[in-house]
């Protein structure tokens, strides 16, 4: 959760910002970063309580679902990120996350009252703050992004996992990548 002081339904963008901040200043740099890459945050307009969408990306991708069509967590992401960022949507609400559901996640019509039922009655939240709590000690997560990248050979971990906070440079990734290769020579 990006802040989970923040009100259940969100908060106005620049309101949030002037609250927690003094100023939403801090964001320049991240904009400008992320116009460089495709991100453009051209409509963020409301701070999100990201409880729901947390449920939302749980549900859709748990794997005893069933479902023609699973996304991924990274399409949750991405469907969730640009309704947030470029769409203007606030992803604190139900209703935008049923949509989002059912346009971009392979929610179909006949499961939409489930996933609805699963949101507003905040099921699976204690679920999603537990991992969320597990996470942030486990890794020392203290901002969002973060990322955990490690290699795998098979069913085993090798070595030990990278965590970083923040949006990366494509590099930063390519020579973890490459790092972490050579450890499954």
């Amino acid at each position: 959760m990006i802040d989970p002081n923040t009100k259940t339904d969100g908060e106005e963008f620049e309101a949030y910002n002037v609250r927690r901040w003094g100023s939403s200043g801090w964001t320049h740099g991240l904009k400008r970063s992320g116009r460089r890459v495709g991100a453009n945050f051209d409509n963020w307009v409301t701070w999100p309580n990201t409880l729901k969408a947390h449920q939302l990306i749980a549900y859709v991708t748990d794997p005893d679902r069933e479902a023609a069509n699973k996304p991924s967590t990274s399409d949750c992401n991405a469907a969730i990120f640009d309704a947030m960022y470029e769409c203007g949507e606030n992803v604190s609400l139900a209703d935008t996350l049923v949509r989002i559901g059912r346009e971009r996640l392979g929610v179909g019509e006949d499961e939409a009252p489930r996933l609805r039922a699963h949101l507003e009655g905040n099921a699976g939240a204690r679920e999603v703050m537990r991992e969320i709590q597990s996470g942030r000690r486990r890794y020392d997560i203290s901002g969002v992004p973060f990322f955990v990248v490690g290699a795998v050979d098979g069913e085993s971990s090798v070595g030990r996992p990278y965590g970083f906070s923040g949006a990366q440079d494509s590099n930063t990734f390519k020579e973890m990548f490459e790092e972490l290769s050579e450890n499954l020579e």
